[in-house]
């Protein structure tokens, strides 16, 4: 499997804010003669050559206060704090990112940019570590192709190696983009940094720093928190570089910040897997130590709740133990065959979903997740996070199998010997204690699992699989002479806890396309606890720590980086939003199966996450909103003045937004359902004020899935699926289509003239002048303190007539053709009819003028699609399969309700407005049959693919128009639904009347009352 790379805008974003830092430096490539050191005795090399190339410096014009207003400007575009003085010595800029996102993709892509615009071709990447190092080598590796194909250039790029000097030479000689990849240690430890600062015999009597800094490089700093020490910040002077760009999730000295995707940011856009957690945790017991586990709880629609309770059992040859599902009054004593263990009246009393606990009669009560026991019994709670684990992986395998999807499990233990032991120098080693469990409870799992209707491919895909061989370590390897290769422990740095073994790394990087490959049988991944950093794989899907965590190894985030980053299907392409619309957290969900209560889990995974966000506001008040820009729907910016402020602000109050500085459940409701509202001054900037309120941080933010949470199945119906008001209406909805769209080009080019003359505008760069002298006469070293040594006497404004561009080439007509999809022609043709005032904007800036002209031709496109599509019914049609094989789970009360006239057993809803319609639908007599369709139920649009919310079949006679599809949104108003949202809505209506011959109706509702007005 070769991974597919696609143009992220944030990451396009995060390189635009570097380079923009530096608008005014001129295109330059230089050449200086390169030192070739002691030729004596050096045979001629026709190769050797002593021209040199470096980065050309600033010029002298891209002055400090010239970059630090460029970097405000960037700042400010961003949501930044604009900074008030360079953070010297020397330009440091700063770029957070999350892990997962692709930093490594994105500087990357910044030394492209940087080399496009200005010419500067010689980088030096500082990693922390080894794994790090491991980690950035194999990522320009698997990145090179994707990157000449966008640039047409190659990076050339190395591993410094005190070892291979003739490397450093070919970087400073060589005209190309170069990167050297260096880990600190290379110039920071005592022994490495005699070799880079010695003149060396083998390196003709040079320095090698001194070679690497007469280039002018631009240091990249990956992890700067672990790579900056004192004498760390000391050594990299010597590198001379021109600037250094800074690039970590968790930056502890932020310097000059212009861009920031922090976890929140990742979290909220959908680019990082949502995190789930499984707590497998110990209950002391003072009488026995009889094993009982209590996995979870089910609910059922038309019978008593059961638990599925973990216990042993005495069989013909030992115990072993089992997990069953039961019921009330079920006695342990019975079901274990008589063992002793289970004779103090372990008979279970009660079962209850609202808190997932079950009561036993001797007063023991376990919450989902627990095992009773004592401190003896931690292999067995070992064996129960391997078994959950597995679990856990079957239930996601089961369900993205049929996507195309390969689904791995990490586990992370900390010694070697517990997953393979040697018994001599030749012994091909066994099955240590976690691998034995992990067998036995594998067998067990999937031995048990209940065979289901759809998952016929699935369960020979299973049975193919052997168990020995889909489990597999990585850890270093012994390959010493004379001995069989072996797992051994890796070397481990005691203040850090991390291990930099290279071989360990090696092996895991090597193989990582191929474990995503469904042809190969390894999905359970062994690995010690040490290598926790410098790599991941996209598909691992559940991660088991077994070994005790304390608060800060959690709060760190390390483990859980290995499976953030989005999923990847058998052609490497990444199942992102833009793949799988409102589905993509749901389809990527990381799970953790930990030995600590969920509780104390999220709460200190809460912490971490709370210390990486410190510098977002916590509380809301009129300060969040003053000098912020608001953009409307037509694009035009408001500023926010104190008076605007505090009437924003008050507003939030009246409407139960905000109470005590935090905002309410009311407020979160209104936002999931899209009915925030604002005050009437910025009625029309709701967007811009919602974007605000999201930067607050509070326990909403990023909230923590309980994985035993989930109690419910929502089941189909298979005589709902049969019934006749329902076959009726699959049969008119369940035709694919294809559109076409013929719109006038001249209309639209008409269209965005008139648009652009009429709502264009841009802010302006005023100059401020002001003249002052000191006073006549000092008086005390307090005046001076003071300021008033000083007094104005005169100032003045004026308005640029131009923006300071400097040499900055901008391809005006390729940023809008990039921004709108249109062709070069059509965008060449809107330009030239606009009027020459305000053509004329694009001097005063180029940035808000490329901007807002791109929305403004946008949303007319837009309109012209909705206006001149067809759409045309194809012979191809959905099956009743994608009903029996969505896997939709919830818990009661929460998310889920019981239904009885849907085709499921359960309603999963995603909003109170779903909970409200839905149960409006389950109890009128007009309503024979309902349905929330799948995801994999969807309308091809030009502005992407749509899911539409709801299929409604009436009782015939009942109503005037008996198949409905409904789309149920907060508020109806077609002014609040814009852009690709209302598109999405205006082709469902053209797909829909022409596969069913206009017999469905589809509609926008917001309430249950709503659609019977329509129907009736």
């Amino acid at each position: 499997m070769k991974l597919q790379f696609k143009h992220q805008p944030f990451q396009a974003e995060a390189a635009a804010a570097v380079c923009d830092v530096f608008n005014g430096q001129p295109y330059r490539t230089t050449t200086y003669r390169l030192d070739l050191g002691d030729m004596t005795n050096v045979q001629t090399n026709l190769d050797m050559s002593d021209t040199g190339f470096r980065n050309h410096p600033l010029v002298p014009e891209l002055t400090n206060s010239h970059i630090l207003k460029n970097m405000q400007t960037v700042q400010r575009r961003n949501g930044l704090k604009a900074s008030e003085a360079l953070a010297g010595p020397g330009i440091n800029l700063s770029i957070e990112m999350e892990t997962g996102t692709g930093k490594t993709y994105t500087y990357v892509k910044t030394m492209y940019e940087l080399n496009q615009r200005y010419g500067w071709s010689k980088f030096i990447i500082v990693v922390p570590s080894v794994a790090i190092r491991e980690g950035v080598y194999k990522s320009l590796q698997t990145t090179q192709e994707h990157f000449a194909g966008e640039y047409g250039k190659k990076i050339r790029f190395f591993i410094y190696s005190s070892d291979r000097l003739t490397e450093v030479d070919r970087f400073a000689s060589d005209s190309a983009i170069n990167v050297m990849i260096i880990n600190m240690q290379a110039f920071n430890s005592s022994k490495n940094q005699r070799i880079i600062d010695k003149k060396l015999d083998t390196f003709r009597s040079r320095k090698p720093i001194d070679i690497i800094a007469r280039t002018n490089p631009i240091l990249i700093i990956d992890e700067p928190q672990s790579v900056e020490g004192k004498q760390t910040k000391e050594s990299l002077k010597k590198f001379c570089p021109l600037f250094t760009l800074r690039y970590s999730a968790t930056h502890k000295e932020k310097y000059d910040m212009v861009y920031r995707l922090d976890a929140m940011d990742a979290y909220n856009q959908h680019l990082v897997k949502k995190i789930a957690a499984l707590g497998v945790t110990l209950t002391g017991s003072t009488a026995t130590n009889g094993y009982v586990y209590l996995e979870g709880i089910d609910l059922y629609k038309n019978k008593a709740p059961t638990a599925r309770i973990g216990f042993e059992v005495k069989g013909a040859i030992g115990t072993r133990t089992v997990v069953k599902k039961l019921g009330r009054e079920a006695n342990l004593l019975d079901e274990s065959n008589g063992l002793e263990e289970y004779d103090d009246r372990y008979i279970i009393t009660n079962i209850d979903g609202r808190d997932n606990s079950v009561t036993f009669l001797n007063g023991l009560k376990l919450y989902a997740g627990q095992i009773q026991g004592n401190e003896q019994m931690t292999a067995l709670q070992r064996r129960v996070q391997i078994r959950e684990t597995i679990r856990t992986h079957i239930q996601r395998e089961r369900e993205l199998y049929p996507k195309g999807i390969k689904v791995l499990s990490l586990f992370f233990i900390d010694e070697v010997a517990k997953y393979r032991l040697y018994d001599g120098d030749n012994d091909d080693g066994r099955n240590g204690e976690y691998a034995k469990m992990f067998e036995e409870e594998y067998a067990s799992v999937v031995g048990s699992l209940q065979r289901e209707i759809g998952d016929e491919a699935y369960l020979k895909y299973l049975d193919k699989i052997d168990v020995h061989k889909t489990h597999q370590g990585y850890f270093s390897i012994d390959k010493k002479k004379g001995k069989k290769a072996r797992f051994v422990e890796s070397k481990i740095d005691r203040k850090t806890q991390t291990s930099d073994d290279a071989d360990a790394y090696d092996l895991i990087m090597k193989d990582k396309e191929r474990l995503l490959s469904l042809d190969e049988p390894v999905r359970f991944i062994f690995s010690h606890s040490a290598l926790r950093e410098g790599w991941d794989n996209p598909n691992v899907f559940q991660i088991c720590t077994l070994k005790p965590q304390s608060d800060s190894e959690i709060r760190s985030r390390q483990e859980i980086g290995r499976g953030l980053r989005l999923c990847v299907n058998q052609q490497g392409e990444r199942m992102d939003e833009s793949m799988l619309g409102s589905e993509v957290q749901e389809l990527n969900k990381l799970t953790l199966i930990t030995d600590m209560e969920f509780g104390k889990f999220a709460e200190a995974l809460q912490a971490g996450l709370a210390e990486s966000l410190a510098d977002r506001p916590k509380k809301v008040d009129e300060q969040l909103f003053l000098h912020q820009v608001l953009t409307n729907a037509n694009g035009d910016s408001i500023k926010v003045t104190p008076e605007l402020a505090g009437a924003i602000y008050e507003d939030l109050i009246s409407n139960g937004y905000v109470k005590r500085g935090e905002l309410t459940e009311k407020y979160y409701a209104d936002k999931a359902s899209g009915t925030v509202q604002v005050a009437e001054e910025v009625k029309d900037c709701a967007t811009s004020i919602v974007n605000i309120l999201s930067s607050i941080y509070d326990k909403h933010s990023i909230p923590t899935e309980d994985a035993h949470g989930n109690n419910v199945d929502a089941k189909i119906d298979p005589e709902k699926l049969k019934k006749k008001e329902f076959l009726e209406l699959w049969e008119r909805i369940n035709h694919k289509s294809f559109y076409t769209v013929h719109f006038d080009k001249q209309e639209l080019i008409d269209n965005s003239i008139r648009e652009i003359d009429a709502k264009l505008d841009v802010t302006r760069i005023t100059v401020k002048t002001e003249y002052g002298e000191q006073t006549s006469h000092m008086e005390s070293r307090e005046q001076l303190e003071q300021g008033d040594g000083f007094h104005k006497t005169r100032t003045n404004q004026e308005t640029a007539k131009h923006a300071p561009l400097g040499s900055v080439r901008y391809d005006l007509v390729g940023k809008l053709v990039e921004e709108t999809g249109l062709t070069r022609a059509t965008i060449a043709a809107i330009l030239q009819g606009i009027s020459p005032q305000k053509f004329s904007m694009f001097r005063l800036n180029p940035e808000e003028f490329i901007l807002k002209s791109a929305k403004l031709i946008s949303n007319q496109k837009a309109t012209q699609i909705i206006e001149h599509i067809t759409y045309n019914k194809l012979d191809t049609a959905y099956d009743t399969g994608i009903f029996t094989s969505a896997n939709l789970r919830g818990k009661l009360g929460m998310n889920a309700m019981e239904a009885n006239r849907s085709l499921y057993s359960h309603i999963i809803y995603d909003s109170d407005n779903e909970k409200r319609f839905a149960s409006e639908l389950d109890i009128n007599d007009k309503v024979a049959v309902y349905t929330k369709l799948p995801s994999s139920f969807f309308i091809s649009t030009p502005v992407g693919k749509y899911n539409p919310d709801w299929a409604i079949a009436f009782n015939e006679g009942s109503v005037k128009h008996i198949c409905f599809i409904a789309e149920t949104k907060g508020n109806t108003d077609s002014l609040e639904l814009r852009g690709v949202e209302l598109a999405k809505i205006e082709c469902a209506k053209a797909h829909f009347a022409a596969i069913s011959n206009e017999s469905v109706t589809y509609d926008v509702v917001d309430s249950f009352e709503k659609l019977m007005n329509l129907v009736s």
